[in-house]
């Protein structure tokens, strides 16, 4: 069963560059099964799928935040991680990877999610 950890700061200072890393366990990331995804939170708001990547580094990310966004993978330490640059009070939430299942259409495995503050 693949496992899902979340790393990183937890307070971002508002221009600056948030970065997250996930580390996988228990599986392949190079799988075809799953697209690595990042997945956020906004405090008293819903889930707002950031981006993924898949098992070729096939990029995939969210249209309102694309341009800001960057997922990127390192094999040989079998992370994934999430540059978000230009971060805003409105940033804030908390942050989580999960692993999307294209055959089913769903994410069958999250990390625990990481609170990301920015504030100066």
């Amino acid at each position: 069963q693949v496992q899902l950890q979340e790393s990183g700061p937890g307070l971002v200072k508002p221009s600056q560059m948030l970065s997250l890393t996930c580390t996988v366990s228990g599986g392949s990331i190079t799988t075809s099964r799953y697209r690595w995804s990042w997945i956020r939170q906004p405090p008293g708001k819903g889930l707002e799928w950031m981006g993924s990547i898949g098992a070729d580094g096939s990029t995939y990310y969210s249209s309102s935040l694309k341009s800001r966004t960057s997922i990127s993978r390192d094999t040989s330490k079998k992370e994934f991680s999430l540059q978000l640059s230009s971060v805003t009070p409105e940033d804030t939430g908390v942050y989580s990877c999960a692993a999307w299942v294209g055959t089913t259409s769903e994410f069958d495995t999250w990390g625990r999610g990481t609170q990301v503050t920015v504030s100066s």
